[in-house]
């Protein structure tokens, strides 16, 4: 016992690995000590004794007797998770062991939990709980139904279970449930088990033990509860002969409990309310227990039996789910704690569910409760219906060709087609994007169907109408969901259909699903601007989406096209002109005159002349050519057009650019004129274009045009470098519009007395018109009534009443007027400046908006053309964008800041030349400006930019320009008191630029002596640390003259040191920093130059100084690392360098190099 006693204390521990580990090893040392255990010979046992105690110590071996009295005992411990631990190392025990009987272990489970009188309530529950958990153990163990006998005499055979002990813990467990009603679940769920023991068991008292069974818990327990319907379908299912009408007669009608006619009563008693005598009609049901969160398990008995048996139980669920769930648990009347039940019955139905019964779940007053408690976060049950939301969404992506149908629910006659918008979640949205493409293109199918409908009111069917084409587009706009071109071009096709032309006549034979019918009703005015403005938005998407393209059996990524490669605004305008040929079936909403028509058809040319442009210029020809395609569509559907000079200005500049043929002039409108001296450059004039795209409204234009931009941005010069800063310049735009005010004024005053004289002749004929903005004026602004009457009633004057017709007219004089003037005109000036403050606001917040696109144009050239030199033109204007924006653009500055990070900071490519000239001034107005800068954020910023062009420079000749512009920067941090530089400035360029840092080497080396204070100086010292922390491996001479200068530099500030000298005074970490440095510089000689270190490191002078130190009362706890050094200088070189090995093969030939490799055989043996 001495190897178990131990293992006892850890099944009581709240770690659940602790407890099964344990366990283990108990059981495994158990089952070896029974092993080892002989039992008495027949003649000594005692035949007649009925001890059963002492039959368990005769037959068991004596750690198994103690072990198994201690599990039965553990089981009424209250401390931590020890009942836990000790029924499952009681159940595993008694599945391995062979020498007791259910009746014993009975026995000693009702002797060690005898109840008491003086028992607190406390114990007594511990007491319940050991009787419950023993009874369980038996169950489970399969000791209650075991058919081996016991190893007793031949002359008797004792067997480990028998029908009295069925019995026993049979009747032991019902009265377990009577006692206590919290109780009742566990100890019925336990009698479920023996059932379902018994039905597999092979036991002679097999029938007996049924009729025990069914007479106990049936006949003579005439109330019915959950727990009971359980045990009746399990008892039910594997003993079908038995007369089971009578037994569940006369509370159900019908021995099937599941069946229609018992589902009222089924209700009654899974709702587990019911209180006081039942009614006339009602079941006599058991007392309900305390409320429990946990579902009960007989709905996972009930719902096994109706979805995973045969298909006549299946047919029962419906039915079911409507009278059982919803109209019992969802009822209107139900409790919050009902509804929570039925939110989890669902979510067990919905895991079993097959595809024709999906409906079925979602029923009228589920649908209510869920959408009720999920609208609102204040909600009783919102955790519990977003998590069926969740777990709907799961269940989709589990089976995603059951989405659809769930989506019918949810947009259907119990749900809503606003579903996401009332709910606000993206439940819908996210079964859509987990559907496959075909299940997408039946959702389609049925979005359209539902847009004609004549059986409903007007308003009705504009609403839906309205739903559809949001639907549509969130198809598109949803990154999830496979974009193949087959459903794609419909839904485009539908919006252009219903969105620009009024359909005539239907076609069932077009490939166009919008001609298929005609609308009835007619769309509205709205609804056909909501399709042109959804179809400009489905383009902006799909302009940015990237699809694979295979061409020429290479596959390549592009954005904006269809899989055949073909532009999507482009297939929407093939889709408008194949509908204006098609006058027999529709008719074009807006007319198009012949010169608009004129310019669309040279453009449409232009773009297929520009499709044929192959090389170099093909990328830059398709973004010219989506320019042109995507124009003409913003023509069609946006009220926002594109000019026509525009559009004719883009046409000339493709022609230039790409050499296209000259253009044959129609009739129609006259090209715009060019001067012919000097030209604007063609990509200046599709840049522009762009911009100018930039400042519309639509999120498709914007889109366009940092797309193009993308595409033609190999072809920019340095003229579009300043178009492109020139609209990230800061100007007041306001400026503008004043100008514009005052030019129509000056205009204004200009007018004749003529024209004066002329408009008052025919003032007569105008006062019909004048009478009626007259009557439109009327309605005066409240507000300024109340203030011009405010002043009129400081000077004493009161308001006319229209009322009193009688009243007397009264005139004021000169001075009341003049006492008025001035208040009635500060009434005016305050409401002009209102409006003026008004306008700048709204000017400001505008520009701020534009300059932010802008800097995506920004953005879009220095990732697609990093090595480009006119990057570099583009980092000042971002600096000052970052350093000069005022606190209304901060997201101006927070974006510029993240091109800097992400595009210039980390660049991995670079111009490949660019002429002093224009880098160094830029690089030294960087510099100057980081040693103003009081901002350690931006003087980050700053310094990233000039590790950038110093690598550019070191790249292209120019080290020696870096290094000026950092050793003035170097000096003013080291030797300036009221210096704004950081050492991380410069730590950043010694990391990531080595080539160009090491030139700063013996500057770090003087400007310490002569830094502002001690703490800069260290800053230095950590400088040349990092320095060498990797020094130049191509510049061996270098880097050992600059470590003898650093030895010097060393031993000098250590002799000073110890000497005590007041101009350096250290403490005893500023010694150890510079042992750290000395440290590192020798291992750096020794990797450098093994031959050499000595002479360059000198070990008898640091021995000189380890003396020093150990005479330093401060400093001789560093005199160790000094030691080290000297160990690190003075210690032979092991092995000889690769260069040293090929010398002496030079000179003494292979036997050299035999006697090299025997020296270290030698060694390692």
């Amino acid at each position: 016992m001495s190897t178990t006693l131990p293992l006892f204390w850890h099944l009581s521990s709240a770690s659940k690995k602790d407890r099964i580990d344990a366990s283990v090893k108990l059981i495994s040392s158990l089952e070896h000590f029974q092993a080892q255990f002989e039992a008495p010979s027949p003649s000594e046992e005692d035949e007649g004794s009925d001890d059963k105690t002492d039959a368990l110590d005769s037959f068991n071996a004596q750690d198994v007797s103690y072990s198994v009295r201690r599990l039965v005992r553990g089981l009424a411990s209250p401390r931590e998770s020890s009942r836990l631990g000790f029924s499952v190392a009681l159940t595993e025990l008694l599945s391995r062991i062979d020498t007791v009987t259910a009746s014993q272990i009975f026995t000693l489970i009702m002797d060690a939990t005898k109840s008491q009188g003086s028992m607190t309530g406390q114990e007594e529950r511990d007491v319940l709980f050991a009787r419950l958990f023993g009874m369980t153990a038996i169950i489970q163990s399969g000791l209650i139904v075991r058919t081996k006998p016991l190893p007793t005499s031949q002359s008797s055979v004792t067997l480990a279970s028998s029908f009295a002990a069925y019995e026993q813990i049979l009747m032991e467990l019902l009265v377990l449930g009577e006692k206590k009603a919290w109780l009742r679940e566990s100890a019925w769920w336990a009698l479920s088990l023996a059932a379902d023991t018994l039905e597999a068991a092979e036991v002679s008292w097999k029938d007996e033990a049924v009729a025990a069974t069914v007479q106990h818990a049936f006949v003579e327990n005439t109330v019915w509860s959950p727990e009971k319907i359980a045990l009746a379908l399990k008892l039910q299912s594997a003993f079908e002969n038995l007369d089971w009408r009578s037994l569940v007669s006369p509370t159900f009608k019908n021995p099937d409990l599941l069946g229609t006619a018992n589902l009222q009563t089924l209700a009654l008693i899974l709702k587990d309310s019911h209180n006081g005598e039942p009614g006339e009609d009602e079941p006599r049901t058991a007392a309900a227990g305390g409320w429990k969160a946990q579902l009960h398990y007989v709905w996972d008995t009930m719902l096994d039996r109706l979805l995973n048996t045969s298909n006549g139980a299946k047919t029962h669920f419906p039915e079911f789910f409507r009278v059982v769930v919803d109209e019992s648990l969802f009822s209107s009347t139900a409790s919050p704690e009902r509804k929570y039940w039925g939110f989890q019955v669902f979510q067990k139905a919905l895991a079993l569910i097959a595809e024709d019964t999906i409906p079925m779940l979602f029923t009228k007053n589920f649908m209510r409760t869920w959408i009720n408690h999920l609208s609102k976060q204040d909600r009783y049950l919102h955790k519990a219906a977003k998590c069926t939301a969740a777990e709907i969404q799961t269940f989709v992506q589990r089976n995603p060709k059951l989405g659809f149908a769930i989506i019918l629910q949810l947009t259907g006659a119990h749900g809503s087609q606003q579903f996401d918008k009332i709910t606000k979640t993206k439940t819908v949205e996210s079964i859509v994007s987990a559907m496959d493409v075909e299940d997408v293109k039946q959702y389609i199918d049925y979005l359209l169907k539902q847009a004609n409908d004549t059986k409903v009111e007007i308003d009705t069917i504009n609403a839906r109408r309205r739903w559809i084409v949001d639907q549509l587009a969130s198809l598109i706009r949803n990154g999830s969901i496979s974009k193949t071109s087959d459903w794609v071009e419909s839904v485009l096709d539908w919006f252009v259909v219903n969105g620009l032309f009024i359909v005539k006549k239907k076609s069932e034979k077009s490939h166009l699903i919008g001609l298929h019918q005609v609308p009835k009703p007619q769309f509205s005015d709205e609804l056909r601007q909501a399709c042109r403005d959804k179809l400009l938005g489905c383009l902006a998407d799909l302009t940015s989406h990237v699809m694979t393209v295979e061409h020429e059996n290479k596959k390549n990524k592009v954005a904006g096209t269809a899989a055949d490669g073909e532009l999507w605004v482009d297939k929407v305008l093939c889709t408008i002109e194949e509908l204006k040929q098609d006058t027999k079936h529709v008719e074009l909403i807006a007319e198009v005159d012949e010169e608009d028509e004129a310019l669309r058809l040279k453009a449409k040319d232009v773009a297929a002349r520009l499709k044929k442009v192959s090389g170099e210029k093909q990328e830059a020809a398709s973004g010219m050519r989506l320019l042109l395609l995507a124009s003409l569509v913003q023509q069609s559907c946006s009220e926002e057009v594109v000019s026509l000079d525009t559009i004719e200005s883009c046409i000339e500049a493709a022609t230039r650019e790409f050499a296209l043929e000259k253009i044959k002039k129609k009739k129609g409108r006259p090209s715009v004129s060019v001067d012919d001296d000097d030209p604007p450059e063609p990509i200046d004039v599709i840049v522009d274009t762009i911009i100018g795209f930039l400042e519309k409204s639509t999120a498709y234009m914007r889109t366009v045009g940092s797309q193009v931009f993308s595409l033609v941005s190999d072809r920019v010069k340095s003229s579009t470098i300043d178009l492109i800063l020139t609209q990230l310049e800061t100007r007041d735009p306001t400026a503008e519009e004043s100008s514009i005010e005052e030019e129509g004024s000056e205009s204004g005053e200009n007018h004749s007395e003529d024209e004066m004289e002329d408009s008052s002749e025919s003032s007569s004929a105008g006062n019909h018109s004048e009478a009626e903005e007259d009557s439109n004026d009327e309605e005066a602004d409240e507000e300024l009534r109340q203030r011009i009457l405010e002043a009129l009633s400081v000077n004493g004057i009161e308001a006319a009443n229209e009322d009193d017709d009688e009243s007397e007219e009264e005139f004021m004089d000169d001075d009341q007027m003049m006492a008025i003037d001035e208040h009635i005109a500060e009434v005016f000036r305050s409401r002009i400046n209102e409006k003026k403050a008004s306008k700048v606001v709204d000017a400001q917040r505008e520009a701020t908006h534009f300059k932010n696109r802008v800097l995506d144009l920004v953005d879009i050239f220095i990732k697609k053309q990093p090595s480009s030199s006119f990057v570099v033109r583009l980092i000042t204007p971002l600096v000052d964008l970052i350093t000069r924006s005022t606190s209304d653009e901060k997201q101006l500055s927070d974006k510029a800041q993240g091109i800097v990070r992400s595009r210039i900071g980390k660049a991995k490519e670079f111009p490949s030349s660019i002429s002093k000239e224009e880098i160094v001034p830029i690089f030294e107005t960087l510099h100057k400006r980081a040693r103003t800068e009081r901002s350690p954020e931006y003087l980050s910023i700053l310094g990233e930019c000039c590790i950038y062009l110093s690598h550019l420079m070191i790249n292209t000749g120019l080290q020696d320009d870096v290094v000026i512009q950092y050793r003035q920067s170097l000096a003013d941090f080291i030797t300036r008191k009221n210096s704004l530089l950081n050492v991380s400035f410069f730590q950043q360029f010694i990391r990531r630029s080595r080539p160009g840092a090491w030139g700063l080497r013996n500057d770090l080396l003087e400007l310490p002596g002569k830094a502002v204070n001690m703490y800069r100086r260290f800053q230095a010292y950590q400088l040349i640390h990092d320095l060498l922390t990797e020094p130049p491996a191509d510049l061996p001479e270098e880097v050992t003259q600059f470590l003898q200068a650093l030895r010097l530099v060393l031993l000098d500030l250590i002799s000073r040191a110890c000497n005590n000298d007041h101009a350096l005074v250290l403490s005893a970490a500023q010694m150890r920093e510079l042992l750290k440095l000395a440290l590192l510089a020798a291992r750096q000689a020794r990797h450098i130059a093994p031959e050499d270190v000595a002479s360059i490191w000198e070990p008898s002078a640091w021995s000189k100084a380890t003396g020093l130190l150990l005479a330093s009362e401060r400093f001789k706890g560093t005199a160790q690392m000094c030691k080290q050094v000297v160990q690190i200088a003075s210690a032979p070189q092991k092995n000889p360098s690769s260069k040293r090995k090929a010398q002496l093969i030079s000179e003494g030939g292979e036997n050299v190099l035999t006697e090299i490799k025997k020296h270290k055989r030698k060694k390692v043996a």
